[in-house]
């Protein structure tokens, strides 16, 4: 994959977790975009066909643009083999999304997971619903993602040198 086509991609698929999200929530989303990057743990199975980075575990990288988010997943013509991505909150500029991905790294589309339309490596997820949220009616996004701001707080004091 070009980092073109991964461009295209990633806007591609927040225009989509974009439209599926406002099915959802009350809040009015708009389309100038920034993104918190989380890197999950890869799996090391010693499998040669996978970039891996360790050095990336656990690592989340905030408020993002599309750029950025570009510049630092796409490593030597390689794209994480998923990443999931869900509006998490939304200001009076920007829509914010997360993006869950994979430690696992390739370049090759028949590896890549959500790949039916030439989408992958990109999942659309819905936004987190609030606890007792009933089916069929909106709900407004949280302004800030309190246990995401506690958890970067927390690896700032342990891990200084982490982001």
């Amino acid at each position: 994959m070009t980092k073109q086509e991964f461009s295209f991609r990633l806007k591609n698929a927040s225009f989509t977790a974009l439209d599926f999200a406002e099915r959802y929530v009350s809040n009015k989303l708009k389309p100038n975009f920034r993104y918190n990057v989380i890197f999950t743990f890869p799996n090391h199975d010693n499998n040669v066909k996978f970039d891996i980075y360790p050095e990336d575990e656990g690592i989340i990288k905030l408020n993002l643009t599309n750029i950025e988010v570009i510049d630092l997943l796409y490593r030597k013509n390689k794209v994480p083999i998923w990443i999931d991505i869900n509006v998490l909150k939304s200001s009076r500029k920007t829509t914010t999304f997360d993006l869950l991905c994979a430690g696992r790294y390739s370049d090759e589309d028949d590896e890549l997971y959500y790949n039916e339309d030439h989408a992958g490596p990109f999942g659309i997820k819905s936004p987190t619903f609030p606890i007792g949220y009933k089916e069929g009616e909106k709900f407004k996004l949280e302004k800030t993602n309190i246990f995401k701001e506690l958890y970067s707080k927390i690896k700032q004091l342990c891990f200084k040198n982490s982001f």
